[in-house]
């Protein structure tokens, strides 16, 4: 392999590969358990992959979402959720806590973006919603790292 070709990390360790997608899967179940629906569930792996640059990810979990029922015009706006009155007190919990577990902003920014979510989101919510960010950003640095492609979508 010569240095400009990429590296599939997914490739080279499969075994780490499929450890990393159960946990996903795990996530999704607790998610789910939870009662984070499918739909807001892909609305976060969205705005996590949109905070983080990772083309793969948007591409797969825009898909996803449009498959859960995601309208088009919310997707559209969902960098810029603060500004509309399109997602509930609940979504507007879980997007504030993503948004502060990928970036990681200050303590204050952090401690007030959890505080928001949990007056909002039960404890069980609270923690799904946190290993929905958790696990996002560690596939979206996998994506990113491997750089994987997007492929164009026939018509």
């Amino acid at each position: 392999m010569s240095a400009t070709e990429h590296l599939y990390l997914d490739k080279q360790h499969p075994a780490l590969w499929r450890a990393i997608s159960g946990l996903g899967l795990k996530v999704q179940e607790a998610a789910e358990e939870a009662g984070i629906g499918r739909g807001l569930l892909e609305l976060l792996n969205v705005r996590i992959s949109q905070i983080n640059g990772c083309a793969y990810c948007l591409d797969l979990h825009v898909r996803k979402a449009g498959e859960a029922g995601e309208s088009p015009q919310r997707l559209a706006v969902l960098p810029a959720w603060r500004e509309t009155a399109l997602f509930t007190d609940k979504e507007r919990a879980a997007l504030a806590l993503v948004e502060s577990i990928t970036e990681l902003r200050n303590e204050e920014s952090r401690e007030h973006a959890e505080a928001y979510a949990r007056e909002r989101l039960t404890a069980d919510e609270f923690s799904a919603v946190s290993w929905v960010a958790v696990t996002m950003n560690a596939f979206n640095r996998v994506s990113i790292t491997s750089h994987h492609p997007v492929r164009r979508n026939r018509p």
